[in-house]
């Protein structure tokens, strides 16, 4: 009987004692909220409690609930967590929630995970097993997750998954913040959306306006795009952007390279501005110029700001230039359009004009206006100028100088004169791409200078004929042979007045010959005002300015900034969906 009687009164000890202590931290508690109210405390705060015991062998100064029929559930400043298991250390203000982890904060933030260790003096809660981190439409998916409360920010270190209602982003390491609704990431970023992927080293994302910003080397791959950056702006809503440092888009059946890019895929349109080139991967032309627009679905660039196309024919490039490129039609029928100022030049060929017409179908290249041609030391002018290629061989096949042609070229041996011959028509026939045959027909007439085999002039050609065939090699007259009726005679030079040794119509424009690639440009080109791209080195990110203008026009107490936003005075970013911002400076 006594026995039995202190076994009932130990019973009542223990549960009397347990009560007491489970009341003593319900009082505590209950203290707690009244000082949190009045913000002189930070202690986090039980709620439900349910079964209460300590192990101070295990958890020494503990005090672990368990569930019953209910979670465990602590309030800590306007966030609440429950959890099967808890062992909260009071003093020292930090909990370790086990078990079917939830973490609420307000009605946009939603924390679950197998664990949580939260400490209510820093307000840092590091969650981790199978962690899933909802606010508003983004859910972030990791093993192990920090999420700092005083600074509204989350992020993890070991592999993460992000999915909002467009895109699912993966990468090694991440940081979200709440206020901004944005998110860093670092490490093999990887964006999956049905239209397009994203890989980049180093990325910001906002969930809201779905803007990405790429910080290091970066590839998005589009169903008949891919773009490469090394920093960059990208709108994963409407799949346009642009890039800011070495920047490639492989367009359809174009390469564009520059040092700031940007396209549209709904309008199929894309600019380049500074050191530009676009390359023609099919007919492997290629047009160098500081400002060009790509039009994917006419099949046409536009190009400025000292353009030149680059061909090549027969191993021998050829450089067209104007004011303004232009090319237009699908690959077999290309056309390239010259205006104003307009120059070529490849080895042994160049001439300039007001505009260049080439077609890539019929081969035929057209110079109208004022045109003019140089092979070799042979000037050709005349009122219009056409070089045909032969579409097979691709090689130069004729010329054609229609309406007051014209040939000068200066009396190379003795340099006293000038050889002439000029009709109403010339007709050139080019073998292995060097001119060798000029036929010239109707109202021919010709002044040529005669030497022996010992350089020593013998007289001066003048003659009047219906035609007259001119056989060159290497770029020099060999051979002169003139038909039908034939009138002239070879005139000493003292018997032939200075004047007379100019065919009318005679104009010498050696000073405007091209000799190399170089002279296709004018002064104005080589002094262009170049642009200045803004962000290569400074912030690109707009999208943080917007975030923080809308921050501070709202309530006061989310005026204080992320430690990530940007300071919109420094911030010099390109626009999203806009060609960048520029200032001109001088350049040579």
């Amino acid at each position: 009987m006594g026995k039995l009687l202190f076994f009932v009164v130990f019973l009542l000890s223990i549960h009397f004692g347990s009560a007491q202590e489970n009341d003593a931290v319900g009082k505590q508690a209950a203290v707690d909220t009244t000082q949190v109210a009045e913000g002189e405390s930070t202690q986090i705060n039980i709620v439900y409690g349910a079964n209460f015991t300590k192990d101070e062998e295990q958890f020494p100064g503990a005090f672990i609930f368990s569930k019953d029929d209910r979670q465990v559930q602590f309030e800590h400043q306007g966030a609440d967590l429950w959890c099967d298991i808890a062992i909260h250390y009071q003093k020292e203000n930090r909990l370790r929630a086990i078990g079917n982890v939830r973490m609420q904060q307000g009605d946009s933030v939603e924390l679950t995970s197998g664990k949580i260790d939260y400490d209510g003096e820093t307000k840092l809660a590091k969650s981790y097993e199978e962690v899933v981190f909802v606010n508003n439409t983004m859910t972030l998916r990791t093993d192990t997750l920090y999420f700092d409360r005083e600074k509204q920010e989350s992020y993890y270190q070991d592999f993460g998954t992000v999915v909002d209602s467009t895109n699912t982003l993966t990468s090694e390491i991440g940081r979200y913040f709440m206020e901004l609704k944005k998110a860093q990431f670092l490490d093999s970023v990887h964006i999956q959306n049905p239209e397009f992927t994203l890989d980049s080293e180093q990325l910001d994302y906002y969930t809201t306006s779905k803007n990405a910003y790429m910080y290091g080397p970066s590839t998005i791959t589009g169903e008949t795009y891919k773009m490469y950056c090394e920093r960059g702006f990208y709108d994963t809503n409407v799949e346009s952007g642009y890039g800011i440092k070495n920047t490639r888009i492989d367009y359809n059946n174009r390469i564009i390279e520059g040092d700031s890019v940007y396209f549209e895929k709904a309008t199929e349109f894309a600019s380049a501005t500074n050191n530009i080139t676009v390359t023609d991967t099919i007919n492997k032309g290629v047009i160098r110029a500081h400002y060009a627009e790509v039009y994917k679905a006419r099949d046409s660039v536009f190009a400025t700001k000292r353009a030149v196309s680059i061909s090549l024919v027969q191993q021998d490039s050829l450089y067209v230039h104007g004011d303004t490129l232009m090319v237009t039609g699908k690959p077999e029928n290309r056309i390239l359009r010259a205006f104003r100022n307009a120059k070529f030049y490849k080895t042994d060929l160049s001439g300039k004009c007001d505009s260049i017409h080439s077609t890539q179908k019929t081969g035929v290249i057209q110079l109208i206006k004022n045109p003019v041609i140089w092979n070799g030391e042979n000037q050709m002018t005349g009122d219009s100028i056409h070089i045909i290629s032969d579409l097979k061989t691709e090689k130069l096949d004729s010329l054609k100088v229609l309406d007051n042609a014209f040939v000068i070229s200066q009396d190379t041996i003795g340099k006293v004169g000038f050889n002439q011959a000029k009709g109403k028509d010339l007709f050139g026939k080019f073998i292995d791409n060097e001119l060798k045959i000029i036929d010239l027909v109707k109202n021919t007439e010709v002044i040529y200078y005669m030497y022996d085999e010992d350089d020593i002039l013998t007289g001066i050609d003048k003659t009047i004929c219906s035609a007259i065939r001119i056989t060159m090699a290497n770029n020099d007259v060999e051979d002169l042979t003139f038909f039908t009726d034939p009138d002239g005679d070879i005139f000493p030079e003292k018997d032939l007045p200075v004047e007379s040794r100019k065919l009318r119509g005679f104009i010498w424009r050696g000073d405007e010959r091209i000799l190399t690639k170089y002279d296709i440009f004018d002064e104005d080109d080589n002094h262009i005002e170049m642009v200045v791209i803004k962000g290569v080195n400074s912030p690109i990110d707009t999208d943080a300015e917007v975030e923080q203008r809308d921050l501070n026009q709202g309530d006061p107490i989310n005026k204080i900034p992320s430690p990530d936003a940007k300071d919109p005075s420094n911030d010099q970013a390109t626009k999203p969906r806009l060609r960048p911002k520029v200032e001109k400076v001088k350049t040579n």
